[in-house]
């Protein structure tokens, strides 16, 4: 796994924060520019929705990048700043969405997107993204949306800018001597998939214009749907660079950058597994790379099995970053002999990892390997999530070649990958089986690389962690949802414990019992609990039993980031981080309710009053759940299954200045037995048709009985 950062609680003291209306955290919707050089400072403006007012902390993942926010004050005016007026000032300001942060890059940063947030006394910001680039930072100048007016640059050159309206397009014009060669990398839509409130993202499009004129060269998809390009230049002349959305359209906060340099670009490597520890030689792939280059590397051997991202030098050049695995199982190099059928399959052992590549028109490869009947296996290739453009599709064969199962994209959790896979596959009998994979498309090239694993299916769980974020004030409460995806026959008890916690911040960790997706941890905190941010991290911990065998099994959670889907639906996307705040008093004071412990039997119904401590001037809407429901789909429920809320004998919504509610909770005929399983009340404040401010009570422990 990539390693990240994590900051320190910071503590200031709630004595100097003057109280705001609430409104809503900040949402970052952009930087401008959004790159900074590394070995480099610069002052950077974020944008967000909301204001960023007295924000005092900036938090950046991973290593070697920081950032200090210049001012974060904002004007008095004659109107409020906030959506709702929660407690009043004694002057209103006007909403604080533009604000310079100075961010530093240290000369050993790692190049790539991070993520960074604001810290406030209204809680932290959702996530930005800020890209830590190799050359200079030129920021777009205004009037340059056409040829005639385009903005003159010196390479190389990591160009930023935005494609703020319909129509724009920027253009950007550079020399080059005759035969040079140079990349042009684009990273726009890759900037948007975390940003909660961009509904809609840039598409961009580039194009290549000759001194006359004459296009030379477009790039569109390649990365994602950002473009690549390559492009050597027979003559030296000034040509010129323009890039818009593909559809001609715009939104201010469609930022952009165009890496533009003539150093080598590595999109990916062959073989894209290795071991840690080892000596390999590895085959560079990409653009501007000496011909029947080889990169001799010792793999740390710290490195754990996953994911990583590694830098070479070529030519005496330092290459991007690249993707590439460290295997936890013995690998095979694919055969230079034909191996395209069952019958001519390239025989591998299991458990087994194989690096190949689909390099030919229409190649398919396929592996044998032997099997008992009723043993497990489980088939899954890794290639576009490290950066090779293979969409991988997967075939099983029997030994005649006849399909017995067909595998495709890979999807957990809202997230999908081109990568296919084949799940807990039984073989009927004994025998020798293949393993067929190829592009779905039929493409091919020398990056079409793979990593195909023959694994046996071993009990494991995955834990996500519903937000990235958890907003406090002192003496009240927050619950953090907790959601397991269970693998591989394993059903057990998933303890959770969590680290990193700000000062003056408690939790209570509930377990995720047996069969059960979700728990929760309610966070409190103390009355006289500072102004504070950390960035915590949850683990879940179990026991699997196979047979006579047991073995301990433990997950780190990851984080989710809320985004706005089109129409009000919810969506996620992972996240570096999950931030617990302690801010300042804001439209919740607390949350009680009239009893802590609950039981209840078969066809059995209890009410809990539930009292709502509103901040003085504060009179919106709350609405009372104990689960973490949007638009009618659960995405947090830790109630006993059987236990429902009967909304007939409920009072769930609180108008104007309400303060009491209740719900009655009610066990069905086929309710399960559970021992004081926690429950989390919310009092939720709709934001916007997707995000809630959401408070909590101290847990309500409810207990079920099952029907005699």
């Amino acid at each position: 796994m990539r390693c990240l950062a994590f900051l320190a609680p910071i503590v200031l003291s709630l004595a100097c924060v003057t109280t705001s209306s609430a409104g809503s955290y900040p949402m970052i919707m952009g930087i401008k520019p959004v790159a900074i050089q590394i070995g480099t400072s610069a002052d950077l403006v974020v944008q967000s929705r909301y204001s960023m007012d007295d924000s005092y902390r900036v938090l950046v993942s991973g290593r070697g990048v920081t950032g200090e926010i210049i001012e974060a004050k904002s004007k008095p005016e004659q109107r409020p700043n906030r959506k709702r007026p929660a407690v009043k000032r004694p002057k209103r300001v006007a909403a604080l969405e533009s604000m310079s942060v100075r961010f530093h890059a240290a000369s050993d940063a790692l190049p790539g997107i991070r993520d960074i947030r604001l810290a406030g006394p209204y809680g932290v910001s959702t996530v930005g993204q800020l890209l830590v680039v190799q050359d200079p930072v030129i920021a777009e100048a205004r009037d340059n949306d056409s040829p005639e007016k385009a903005q003159l640059i010196k390479l190389p050159a990591a160009v930023c800018g935005a494609i703020e309206s319909i129509e724009d397009r920027d253009c950007y014009k550079f020399h080059v001597e005759a035969g040079q060669s140079l990349v042009f990398r684009v990273r726009g839509m890759l900037l948007e998939n975390r940003i909660h409130d961009l509904q809609n993202h840039l598409d961009p499009i580039i194009t290549l214009r000759s001194p006359t004129g004459a296009t030379i060269a477009v790039g569109d998809n390649d990365i994602s749907g950002d473009p690549l390009l390559s492009q050597k230049f027979e003559r030296a002349g000034d040509y010129t660079l323009e890039i818009r959305d593909v559809r001609y359209k715009g939104d201010r906060d469609w930022v952009y950058c165009v890496e533009i340099n003539d150093r080598p670009f590595v999109r990916t490597v062959a073989p894209l597994a290795v071991t840690a520890g080892k000596r390999i030689s590895l085959e560079p792939i990409g653009f501007q790379i000496p011909q029947s280059a080889r990169i001799e590397w010792d793999v740390p051997k710290s490195w754990s099995s996953g994911s990583h991202d590694a830098q070479w030098n070529l030519a005496g050049k330092l290459t991007n970053p690249v993707s590439i695995v460290v295997s936890d199982v013995p690998i095979v190099a694919e055969s230079a002999a034909s191996h395209s059928s069952a019958k001519t399959a390239q025989a591998v052992p299991n458990p087994v990892g194989v690096t190949g590549r689909i390099q030919k028109e229409n190649e398919v490869d396929v592996y044998s390997f032997k099997a008992k009947k009723g043993e497990i296996f489980t088939f899954e290739a890794i290639a576009r999530r490290e950066g090779s453009p293979l969409d991988a599709a997967l075939r099983l064969l029997d030994a005649k070649g006849r399909t017995l199962n067909e595998g495709d994209d890979l999807a957990e959790e809202g997230q999908s990958t081109a990568d296919g896979a084949i799940e807990d596959w039984r073989a009927p009998a004994d025998g020798t089986y293949a393993i067929e994979i190829r592009d779905l498309l039929q493409r091919d090239g020398p990056a079409y690389v793979y990593f195909l694993k023959i694994t046996h299916p071993e009990p494991e769980f995955h834990l996500f962690l519903d937000t990235d974020k958890t907003e406090l004030s002192p003496g009240t409460s927050g619950v953090m949802f907790v959601n397991a995806i269970r693998k591989n026959g394993f059903e057990g008890d998933i303890a959770l414990s969590i680290a990193g916690l700000p000062d003056g911040v408690t939790a209570f960790c509930d377990r995720i019992p047996a069969g059960h997706r979700d728990g929760c941890i309610i966070l409190t905190a103390a009355h006289d609990a500072k102004l504070a941010v950390g960035n915590i991290v949850v683990t879940g911990t179990a026991t699997a039993t196979t047979g006579k065998d047991s073995r301990t099994l433990h997950a780190v959670a990851q984080p989710l980031q809320e985004t706005y889907v089109p129409g009000g639906g919810r969506g996620h996307w992972p996240v570096e981080s999950h931030a617990v705040a302690v801010g300042a008093p804001t439209d919740i004071l607390g949350v009680k309710l009239s009893r802590q412990e609950l039981t209840l039997a078969p066809g059995e119904s209890v009410r809990v009053d539930v009292i709502v401590n509103r901040a003085p001037g504060f009179a919106e809407s709350i609405t009372l759940d104990p689960r973490f429901n949007h638009l009618g789909r659960i995405f947090g429920d830790t109630l006993p299954k059987g236990v429902e809320i009967d909304g007939k004998k409920s009072k769930t919504l609180l108008n104007g200045s309400e303060t009491h509610g209740y719900l009655t909770f009610h066990a069905l005929p086929t309710v399960e037995p559970a021992a004081r399983r926690p429950v989390a009340v919310m009092a939720n404040v709709a934001i916007n048709f997707v995000m809630k401010a959401t408070y909590s009570s101290a847990p309500l422990f409810v207990t079920t009985s099952a029907k005699k």
